[in-house]
């Protein structure tokens, strides 16, 4: 059997542990598992929308609404935008799937900064693109100016805030990398932590409303994180209409299901719960700060609902993430991302307990 020759540079996205992998492995009973791994929001999902979900129920067997109207309305009121500037995705790397599809071929480029999202390069990769990366996790101005004159790719991926790592850029460098490419590069802003950044500090909050007189650039947000809907897999790409249309004709028809549909509605409604989620957030992350701090290890200033811990030779981020493992308590670790750090969703106050206790005696 021959399969396409581009999937030979392709590596499996490897995913966050699951809590059953971690039952099954070492024997540890599923309740004193800590998930700390895949960013989910550590309260669950708003009352409403757990309430939508059971209301719907009775309804799988039906196709949900293909028009998506009742989300879309939701949306295009809470971003001031019409509902043709909005497509639906199964999570929104269902959209980078959408955007990839629509605009790569093997004689086109990428540009992402050094450390980001992996799923940018397995798409681009899968349309067999080639891959630039600028020397920075950081997204510097300079360096995705050279390597845009090099190399002229036809998407730059912006990241804010950036995941893996946590930091963000703020509305004027984002806006500033937007106006010095040609209207012929697509420019991808990835938002799926911009409810943390912009409840953080405003200079760093991205509206897709600010985005819609460019012609090339579109905005990506998730209900997978502040909003609490991981399992639900609802994200959306907000851009002019005429490139929403384009996008339409990659997208499969009924691509989210109806009680991720209706779940999403909910929680698009429902922001006390996002305000909620972000409180027990600010006040728990300023425990890693200081955790970092008192034994003398970095961390990057994070604007997102984790944090990443940088090491030095004299730690290494796989043994401490494969000690942790075996006590139960699962994060991420960048070790594949070519950093010596692990990356930790900030939890709630009772995880957090587990995850410090833990974590002292495994660096001790």
């Amino acid at each position: 059997m021959r399969y396409n020759k581009v999937l030979k540079e392709i590596k499996t996205y490897e995913a966050g542990k699951p809590i059953e992998l971690v039952v099954r492995e070492f024997g540890i009973a599923k309740e004193d598992v800590v998930k700390l791994a895949s960013n989910e929001n550590p309260i669950g999902t708003s009352p409403a929308v757990e309430r939508a979900i059971i209301a719907n129920a009775s309804k799988a067997h039906l196709y949900p609404d293909d028009s998506m109207f009742e989300l879309k309305a939701a949306l295009a009121s809470k971003y001031a935008v019409h509902e043709d500037n909005i497509i639906i995705g199964a999570g929104s790397d269902q959209v980078l799937e959408f955007i990839s599809r629509a605009v790569l071929d093997e004689s086109s480029s990428v540009l992402m900064s050094a450390v980001t999202f992996a799923m940018y390069e397995i798409y681009a990769k899968q349309m067999g693109a080639k891959i630039y990366r600028t020397a920075s996790y950081e997204h510097k101005y300079d360096e995705f100016m050279e390597a845009y004159h090099m190399y002229k790719p036809k998407i730059i991926y912006l990241c804010t805030p950036n995941n893996p790592t946590g930091d963000a850029t703020s509305k004027e460098a984002v806006l500033e990398i937007i106006n010095a490419v040609d209207e012929e590069t697509l420019v991808v802003v990835d938002g799926a932590y911009m409810e943390y950044a912009a409840a953080k500090n405003s200079k760093y909050a991205i509206s897709p409303n600010d985005l819609l007189s460019y012609p090339n650039v579109i905005y990506l947000g998730t209900f997978s994180k502040a909003y609490g809907l991981g399992g639900m897999r609802v994200g959306y790409g907000i851009a002019n209409a005429q490139m929403i249309e384009e996008l339409y004709k990659m997208r499969p028809p009924f691509n989210i299901s109806s009680l991720s549909l209706a779940a999403a509605i909910e929680a698009c409604k429902d922001e006390s719960f996002v305000e909620e989620s972000i409180v027990l957030h600010t006040e728990q992350i300023k425990r890693y700060e200081a955790f970092a701090k008192e034994n003398g290890f970095e961390y990057i200033e994070s604007y997102t609902n984790f944090i990443t811990y940088l090491f030095d030779e004299k730690m290494d981020s796989t043994q401490i993430a494969d000690a942790l493992l075996k006590r139960g308590v699962i994060i991420r670790n960048l070790a594949s991302y070519g950093m010596n750090a692990m990356r930790i969703t900030i939890g709630t106050s009772k995880q957090n307990d587990v995850f410090f206790k833990h974590f002292s005696e495994v660096i001790a």
